[in-house]
């Protein structure tokens, strides 16, 4: 199957196809003035071959077929088929690979030699092989291999432009997919440092204000304990933030993300609040990549933040369980929430399920049978995230000074 490569709606000659047609007639008149005179029929078959050509884009074969037969007529009639009284043939020829498919461009082309060699030899003059008889067939094949390495080198060009526009395309999908991951991760981070401290400074200003009028030496250790909470979320803000503002200042330090380093320090604040937590630590401490590290933090910094707003006990449980396969953390208390089917779905669990699948692990939350609600999450040792290569040395796994 054929199928023309002109666009559909170019149906009609241009200018610079009208223009193609009287260039052609006066470069074949001259090749007539070379030759014996045609005559009136000779100038009117050389003036419609050279006018079919303005129509070369919407009917190409038909152009070489007419051109070819009104070739034909003038060979008939005694005309030597000199290079330029064939221009238009050379020209259709030239024409018809930009045009049609190439094997199109080839049967059509062989078959208009074929066609002026018969017409050469039938009615020529001189010898079977002179000059005058072939020299015109490498003129025509020479024209439909030039027009063929022009049409080679368009589709090259046209091939080269698609696949720039391809890449172009594919690096800014990329780019606005980079920075909607990067603006989940802030979403994350901000939601983490801000649900958490806001929820211990809630608890412990409530607790402060119940106390005040009672025991205010208490209230005071709260008020301080408050204190601690927000100047803690206000560096951890600031150290986020300053992330975002690092545009001039490239080799700028950074302060290194939390990780189960910090977990007493984290317990401490919650105990501080109120809530007592339970650290068991099993099995031979592994190094962590930082992707995981942060991770296995921020799960049980959310998890605990959420026994604080929504159960009602004093007391919650931290398991961390070490294999050679990974880590498995189980964060569960034993009380009751404020809706007895589940504990609220909201960006907290949302965060730590995107957290913990950003670096290969799982995370199942639910109610326990035994009543409260448990956290547990199984993460590698080493992120699955290829952004995220190598893990800490021995000396950034964490000493436990619990139980």
């Amino acid at each position: 199957m054929t199928t023309d490569r002109h666009h559909p709606d170019r149906r009609l000659p241009t200018k610079g196809d009208w223009l193609l047609a009287p260039g052609l007639f006066g470069v074949s008149i001259a090749g007539l003035s070379m030759t014996d005179d045609l005559g009136p029929s000779g100038l009117v078959l050389m003036a419609a071959a050279c006018g079919m050509l303005a129509w070369y884009q919407a009917r190409p074969r038909t152009v070489v077929v007419l051109v070819t037969l009104c070739t034909m007529a003038m060979g008939v009639m005694g005309s030597v088929f000199s290079p330029l009284l064939m221009a238009p043939v050379l020209a259709a020829v030239y024409l018809l690979p930009q045009q049609v498919e190439r094997r199109t461009a080839q049967v059509f082309t062989v078959t208009a030699v074929s066609l002026l060699l018969i017409t050469s030899l039938m009615s020529g003059t001189g010898g079977i092989l002179g000059h005058e008889r072939l020299g015109f067939v490498p003129w025509v094949l020479l024209a439909g291999a030039i027009g063929d390495a022009v049409r080679n080198r368009r589709d090259y060009v046209s091939a080269v432009e698609a696949r720039a526009e391809l890449a172009e395309r594919t690096r800014e999908e990329e780019a606005r997919q980079r920075v909607g991951e990067e603006r989940m991760r802030i979403a994350r981070d901000l939601h983490d440092v801000i649900a958490h401290h806001m929820a211990l400074a809630h608890v412990q200003a409530g607790a402060a204000a119940h106390l005040l009028p009672t025991d205010p030496r208490q209230a005071q250790q709260l008020l301080g304990h408050l204190t601690d909470t927000t100047s803690s979320v206000l560096h951890e803000l600031r150290a986020t933030l300053g992330l975002l503002r690092r545009t001039d200042r490239p080799d700028a330090p950074l302060e290194p993300a939390p990780g189960l380093a910090q977990l007493p320090d984290l317990i401490a604040a919650f105990e501080a609040a109120g809530l007592a937590v339970t650290v068991s630590p099993q099995g031979v401490v592994q190094p962590l990549s930082p992707g995981v590290d942060l991770t296995a933090y921020r799960v049980v910094q959310e998890a605990l933040t959420n026994v604080v707003k929504h159960a009602d006990t004093g007391e919650a449980t931290v398991r961390l369980v070490y294999s050679r396969r990974g880590l498995t953390i189980t964060v569960s208390d034993n009380g009751q929430s404020h809706d007895p089917g589940t504990r609220p779905a909201g960006y907290g669990l949302i965060g730590m399920r995107e957290r913990v699948r950003s670096v290969g692990g799982q995370l199942f939350t639910g109610r326990r049978p035994q009543g409260g609600f448990e956290v547990t999450t199984e993460l590698p040792l080493q992120s699955d995230n290829p952004n995220r290569t190598g893990g800490p040395d021995e000396k950034d796994v964490p000493s436990w000074p619990f139980g």
